[in-house]
C-alpha cells in the first residue's frame, strides 16, 4: 500500500520552507476586513512593521502585532536569526470557515448572517545586502 515513503518523506523535507512563520488559525475578524492591514506592512523591515501596527487604529492591527511579535520570536529561539536583520517577505488573510446565523425579519422570513473567520499567515526572511 505504501511505496516508496523513504523517498517521499525524503523529497519532502528537501523541498520544505525552512524560513520562520507563525499561523494564526480561526480568528474571528473577516479575512476582508485583515488585508488592508496586511498590504501596510508586507516586505517592511520587522521593527518598521512593528511601529506601524501599534498606531494603526484598525481591530485587526492588534493581532497582527502578535503575530508578527510571535514569528520573530519563532526566528529567534528555533533559527538563530537576529531581530534587526529580518523582514515580513510574506503575509496573508484567507478564509476559515464561516459560522452561519440567522436574523428573524418581518412576515416570518429569516435573514442569513455570516460570521466570517479568518486564517493568518506570516512569513519571515532576513535580509540580503547588496555589496
Amino acid at each position: 500500500m505504501a511505496k516508496r515513503i523513504r523517498e517521499k518523506t525524503e523529497k519532502i523535507a528537501a523541498t520544505k520552507d525552512t524560513r520562520p512563520c507563525a499561523h494564526a488559525n480561526y480568528i474571528r475578524i473577516s479575512p476582508f476586513k485583515v488585508r488592508p492591514v496586511l498590504d501596510i506592512v508586507r516586505g517592511k523591515s520587522v521593527n518598521e512593521a512593528l511601529a506601524i501596527l501599534a498606531v494603526t487604529p484598525k481591530a485587526s492591527s492588534e493581532i497582527l502585532l502578535k503575530l508578527i511579535n510571535s514569528a520573530v520570536a519563532n526566528a529567534e529561539h528555533n533559527n538563530g536569526l537576529a531581530r534587526a536583520d529580518l523582514y515580513v517577505a510574506e503575509i496573508y488573510a484567507d478564509g476559515g470557515p464561516i459560522l452561519k446565523r440567522v436574523q428573524p425579519a418581518s412576515k416570518g422570513r429569516a435573514y442569513r448572517i455570516n460570521k466570517r473567520t479568518s486564517h493568518i499567515t506570516v512569513i519571515l526572511d532576513t535580509v540580503k545586502e547588496v555589496k
